[in-house]
């Protein structure tokens, strides 16, 4: 087996090419510093580790892992991030006395069906785990020289330090060996840069038969004849060790003997030496006790790079294949640089935050789109202050049809032309009415840069009813009377009936209105069909298909109900995720939907699997054609929400919660704040 040598020139055997030149360039400008400051560097690690008992502490994530990491999922202090789970609302909600008899229920269900046999297919203990996890945990996954060929595949890594529990790691370990040896595992022991790993192959054999139904599961082709018997497929090789207090696991000895050499006094380049992944780590995730990195350029490119799948005669697919170059470049997300994440507990509340490197100069396709104005995102006066949900988008309407225009005809022109043809048959049904009617002209040329929605409570708690809440779409426009004028164009496309909807005023404001099928519910008794109805005021064309919440909006002037902006705390709340000017900002009554969600879940109403009936109907021979079945198990089995507790009993556990999104020049960042429940302020 190949190993890096431990010279200081050991990179150039990279098997990546094109970084040669980046990382001899890079180690040569560093080599002076090196020299000059590795005396006293000396000096201070050897007072550090005698000042703590002769172990080192455990370099950050960034510190450890290689160049090339294509995505890493780090907790730089287990202790502290638990501190901040076990107080947050969701485990005191969880753990709260009200839950108990639903908890027991469930977790007897886990331990019994899943986690005891799961246990038994591994030979492993998790309670001997759980222990260890006091200091940095993470996951990644590097390059390690995949470039796409077929037989090259990513690593995958696990590192765990298990700090002063470092001696509890060094036994579990050796149990986890002899489990093996017992066992009768063809696993072998090699040292990795003096330090002892024990490899152990892995076929499909090895995947614990406890976790397959819990994952789709591949549909077999059935052939005729007698078939050869199959060998289970190669997974790799699991690769585990410790260096002193942390726990090194991997799918590649390459790409753990990368980590192994940072330990040692190595001097590979490592992940914070990379441009992009240190500019997020001080804009996004600098001392965030869970964060995220992702890099999207590097992998896309190599996901360009994959040959064309070769298509399966015996399980045709109902959709054409599209090539991965062609499919990442329309849709944008060749110019997605960099992706990050970073979590937070504050003294108010917990917040999320999403930053997508993508630079303005290069942003294409979904990026652009989802790149929002910075404009007011506020909620106008007239949302009332009972919603349940709301969302205000700033997206410029014309641009943002021509940018999904030119996404699919760079997709496909064969798309594009179905496109253009679904369009002109709207526009050909609209003209037996105006024959001077143009779709482009009259309704795109007529959207404006605002887009709100918002949904109140469901009014009952049928399943249609909750499947169906009042709910209102307001669309901006410089011309809203002619945009209502011109929208029976496109919804003649999907509904027939839009070309005649009746007229009624109401208010002075004309109100059009036609019918539409109701919601299958999977139930008895046969849908109930609708009225989709839709009117211009206040530079807006609103639609619903609840004609109180159509006709409140258009009473709103009168200015009778409490406005959503005057909700306490909400201002406050919005600051914390970039105020009410971003260009996108949403916000949900946490407190009301759980309700909601209790009740249904109370009387069987969301356990009915309404949904999955009602969306499979009919489509036998399109889910046959898919590759994957879902799985034949899944948590909710375990559930029995009859033994919920009463809303009331648990209500002091939820609040509301807001989110936001802008975009500058370097990219694009969503951020999501919780507060936290008045009742739980100390």
């Amino acid at each position: 087996m190949n190993r890096l040598p431990p010279s200081d020139v050991a990179v150039t055997r990279n098997p990546v090419c094109a970084r040669r030149v980046f990382v001899s360039m890079t180690r040569l400008m560093l080599l002076a510093h090196q020299r000059a400051v590795r005396p006293v560097a000396a000096v201070l690690l050897a007072m550090a580790a005698h000042a703590s008992g002769g172990q080192a502490s455990v370099p950050p994530a960034e510190r450890l892992l290689p160049a090339d990491t294509l995505l890493v999922v780090s907790a730089p202090d287990c202790t502290k991030l638990r501190a901040i789970y076990e107080k947050s609302p969701q485990v005191q909600f969880w753990n709260d006395q009200a839950m108990k008899p639903f908890r027991d229920k469930f977790m007897a269900k886990l331990k019994d069906e899943f986690v005891v046999p799961l246990e038994r297919d591994l030979g492993v203990k998790f309670e001997d785990y759980g222990g260890l996890l006091q200091g940095q945990l993470t996951l990644a996954i590097t390059q390690d020289g995949w470039q796409g060929q077929a037989g090259q595949s990513p690593a995958f890594l696990l590192l765990l330090d298990a700090k002063e529990k470092r001696d509890q790691l060094t036994k579990t370990l050796a149990d986890l060996r002899r489990k093996w040896v017992d066992a009768g595992k063809p696993i072998k022991t090699e040292r990795i840069r003096d330090v002892e790993f024990s490899i152990l192959p892995l076929t499909t054999n090895d995947v614990p038969k406890t976790l397959k139904p819990f994952f789709p599961q591949k549909q077999e082709i059935q052939e005729l004849g007698r078939q050869p018997e199959k060998k289970p497929a190669s997974l790799g090789e699991l690769v585990i060790g410790q260096h002193e207090s942390l726990l090194i696991v991997g799918t590649s000895a390459r790409a753990v003997e990368k980590v192994v050499a940072r330990l040692t006094g190595g001097a590979l380049p490592p992940l914070a030496d990379e441009a992009a992944f240190e500019a997020n780590r001080l804009a996004v995730f600098r001392d965030a006790p869970l964060f995220g990195w992702f890099n999207a350029k590097a992998f896309f490119d190599v996901l360009a790079r994959l040959p064309p799948q070769e298509p399966n005669p015996q399980a045709p697919s109902p959709v054409p294949e599209l090539p991965l170059l062609k499919l990442v470049s329309a849709s944008g997300l060749a110019s997605l640089n960099t992706a990050a994440f970073a979590f937070r507990d504050l003294n108010e509340g917990t917040t999320f935050e999403i930053f997508l490197g993508a630079p303005e100069a290069s942003r294409q396709g979904v990026l652009k789109i989802l790149a929002a104005e910075a404009k007011d995102s506020n909620p106008p006066p007239f949302v009332p202050a009972e919603i349940v949900k709301f969302q205000r988008w700033r997206v410029d309407g014309q641009k943002a049809v021509a940018t999904i225009e030119k996404m699919i005809k760079d997709l496909s022109p064969s798309m594009f032309n179905t496109w253009n043809f679904v369009l002109n048959s709207g526009e050909e049904g609209a003209r037996l009415d105006d024959p001077n009617y143009n779709l482009r002209r009259d309704l795109v040329g007529n959207l404006g840069d605002d887009l709100i929605s918002y949904e109140k409570a469901p009014r009952g708690s049928s399943a249609a009813e909750m499947n169906s809440p009042p709910s209102l779409l307001l669309i901006g426009s410089p011309n809203a009377e002619k945009l209502a004028s011109a929208l029976r164009g496109l919804l003649v496309i999907r509904w027939p009936d839009a070309m005649r909807p009746q007229e009624r005023e109401f208010l002075g404001r004309k109100i059009f209105s036609f019918k539409i099928p109701g919601l299958e519910t999977g139930g008895a008794t046969r849908p109930v069909p609708r009225n989709l109805s839709y009117a211009a005021s206040a530079g807006y064309v609103a639609i619903s298909t609840d004609v109180a919440t159509l006709e409140e909006y258009l009473r709103s002037s009168e200015g009778q109900n409490k406005a959503l902006r005057e909700t306490p705390g909400l201002v406050e709340a919005s600051q914390k995720v970039g105020g009410q000017g971003t260009g996108l900002f949403s916000y949900e009554n946490k407190a009301e939907s759980m309700r909601l969600a209790f009740e249904a879940l109370r009387k069987g109403v969301m356990a009915s699997g309404s949904t999955t009936d009602s969306l499979t109907a009919g489509y036998a021979p399109l889910a046959d054609s898919i590759p994957f079945s879902g799985p034949e198990r899944t948590f909710r089995d375990w559930m029995d929400y009859s033994l919920l507790p009463g809303y009331d009993q648990v209500a002091r556990f939820f609040h509301f919660t807001v989110f936001a999104g802008s975009a500058n020049v370097d990219g694009i960042t969503f951020k999501y704040f919780s507060p936290t429940p008045p009742q739980l302020r100390k």
